[in-house]
C-alpha cells in the first residue's frame, strides 16, 4: 500500500483504468476539483478509461449524467453499471430466472427506463411479483416507507434483487444518503433472499472484463472510494487499486483496511 500524490505517477504501467463516479468523479452534481482535468491527461496517453458504477440505472443515462456533470462526451470507452450488467443478465434465463419485478426506484420512470426492450415485466401489486427490484433510493437519512414494502416481501418470501448495492454515497457538501444496499443487507440479515449486482459481487466484474482492452487483470488500475466495494472487488478480479481517501470516507483519519481491501495505492482525491 503506498500513497500517491498523483495518478498520471502510475498510469503509465496499465492499459485500462476503471473509476468509480461518485466519491471519485463527481459528488452527484459537479466533478471534484482536479478531476476533469485529471481525466483529460490520462485521455492524452495510450491508456482505457471506463467506468465501473454501482447505478441500478443504464449505462447509456450514467454517461450522459457524467457528461451533463461535466466530462467530456468521449471521456471514458466503456461505462459499465450494475443495472447493465443485471439488464444483460435478464435475457439469460439461467441468471436471472425471475420475469416480475416490483420495483423500487429514486425516480418515478427508473424502473420503466431500465426494463426497456428487457424480458421482464414490472407491477406495483407485491402478490403478482416474483421478486422485489431494489434500483435506488431517494435521497435521504433514512427510508421508512421503502422499509415497510421490504418487510412485506420478506413476509411473502420474494427475492430481493439489489442493483445498487452501496450502503452509502457521498453528496455535495460531504453529506451521506443512505443507499440501497443498506435496505439489502437488513433484508438479507432477516433472513431474506437477496441477489447483489454490482461491487464488489462479480457479474459487474465480468461485464466489464468482457470489453476491456487489457491483456491480463494485473494491467487494470480500479480508482474507488468504497474499501468495501471498489477494492474488494478489484482485488477479486485480480486488478490493482488506487483508493481516494477524499470520497464516501473523507475526514476519517481513523479508517482501517480490511485484509481483502488493501488498496495497491492511496491518493487524496483525483489528480
Amino acid at each position: 500500500m503506498r500513497t500517491i500524490d498523483s495518478i498520471l505517477a502510475v498510469a503509465g504501467q496499465y492499459e485500462t483504468i476503471v473509476f468509480d463516479q461518485w466519491g471519485v468523479l463527481h459528488n452527484g452534481k459537479a466533478p471534484y476539483p482536479e478531476a476533469v482535468t485529471t481525466v483529460q491527461k490520462l485521455q492524452a496517453m495510450d491508456v482505457q478509461l471506463c467506468v465501473l458504477s454501482n447505478s441500478g440505472k443504464r449505462a447509456d443515462i450514467n454517461r450522459q449524467r457524467i457528461t451533463d456533470i461535466g466530462f467530456a462526451p468521449q471521456a471514458f470507452d466503456i461505462v459499465m453499471t450494475s443495472g447493465e450488467a443485471l439488464a444483460h443478465d435478464t435475457r439469460e434465463p439461467t441468471a436471472v430466472g425471475h420475469r416480475s419485478f416490483f420495483p423500487i426506484t429514486a425516480g418515478p420512470l427508473d424502473a420503466k427506463t431500465w426494463a426497456k426492450g428487457l424480458p421482464v415485466e414490472l407491477t406495483d401489486d407485491l402478490k403478482s411479483a416474483d421478486a422485489v427490484l431494489l434500483m435506488g433510493l431517494p435521497d435521504a437519512e433514512d427510508h421508512p416507507t421503502e422499509k415497510a414494502l421490504l418487510d412485506r416481501a420478506l413476509q411473502m418470501g420474494l427475492t430481493l434483487i439489489c442493483s445498487n448495492p452501496d450502503r452509502a454515497s457521498p453528496r455535495a457538501g460531504g453529506r451521506l444518503v443512505q443507499s440501497p444496499g443498506a435496505l439489502a443487507h437488513a433484508y438479507l440479515e432477516a433472513g431474506g433472499d437477496v441477489v447483489f449486482y454490482g461491487k464488489p459481487h462479480p457479474a459487474i466484474f465480468k461485464a466489464l472484463s468482457d470489453q476491456i482492452k487489457a491483456t491480463q487483470p494485473s494491467h487494470v488500475l480500479m480508482v474507488g472510494d468504497s474499501p468495501e466495494h471498489d477494492i474488494v472487488g478489484a482485488n477479486s478480479a485480480g486488478w490493482d487499486s488506487l483508493f481516494v481517501a477524499g470520497g464516501l470516507h473523507s475526514g476519517n483519519a481513523d479508517l482501517r483496511f480490511d485484509q481483502d481491501a488493501i488498496p495497491t495505492y492511496i491518493i487524496p482525491t483525483l489528480r
